[in-house]
């Protein structure tokens, strides 16, 4: 008998595909006001992200997690509204063309969910009747709702890829902190009864599979919108 192949393994859940979620500080929000202020209390690593997280604090005591911007330390201000100033959660409508921004919000209220990896940004390239044009990492312009909000900045920690991980064993942690399976083997270096890739005879493995297919059989590029290397590059 075969096992099954990994993405059917981590669907149906288990110990080893179960990610360390008790080591993560939790999720990064805004709070649903404007016009106020709050103190950065510390600035700490989350196993969870790539980026630096900072512990806002409020006069009213309560206290939240944020994307830690580069440039921001323990002890500065920020503002909910305000200038455009770094760290300072802002209203994309009240946003400067040209502004480097994180942490964007789909629709009002949603908090951060876009560009919040470390050193990803996007750029406020214009604003119109309907609302405010946004360039994101991808080169794609999207235009978003005036009223949602973002942060300024960039998110810390941008130069992580730029430091090679020389031993293995170095990278084998991190993986495990993340959940991550590592090392992971080709489906094509496996055996026909652990993967469809397997074996020697099911050359070549171009395989198109779509949505519509059972969790066993889906593997490969699942209905990509293109195959193979772009021209020009």
């Amino acid at each position: 008998m075969g096992k099954r192949i990994i993405p059917r393994a981590r669907g149906k859940g288990g110990p080893r595909y179960r990610a360390p979620s008790h080591r993560y500080l939790g999720r990064v929000e805004y709070v649903p006001v404007t016009g106020i202020s709050a103190r950065v209390k510390d600035i700490v690593h989350d196993p969870a992200r790539t980026a630096p997280v900072a512990i806002i604090k409020f006069d009213d005591g309560k206290e939240i997690l944020q994307i830690a911007p580069e440039g921001l330390r323990a002890g500065d201000l920020i503002t909910y509204g305000g200038q455009s100033a770094v760290g300072n959660v802002l209203q994309l409508s009240e946003i400067l063309e040209g502004t480097k921004v994180f942490a964007v919000e789909t629709y009002s209220g949603s908090g951060p969910k876009l560009c919040r990896s470390s050193g990803v940004f996007a750029i406020v390239v214009g604003k119109t009747e309907k609302g405010v044009k946004v360039q994101f990492p991808s080169g794609k312009v999207v235009e978003l709702p005036g009223e949602c909000r973002a942060t300024v900045g960039v998110p810390a920690g941008g130069g992580r890829l730029e430091k090679p991980w020389v031993k293995a064993g170095k990278k084998v942690h991190a993986m495990m902190a993340r959940g991550r399976l590592y090392p992971r083997s080709q489906g094509v270096n496996m055996s026909p009864v652990d993967h469809p890739y397997g074996g020697k005879s099911k050359r070549p493995r171009g395989k198109l599979v779509s949505h519509s297919t059972p969790p066993g059989a889906k593997v490969g590029s699942i209905s990509p919108r293109r195959t193979g290397r772009k021209k020009g590059r």
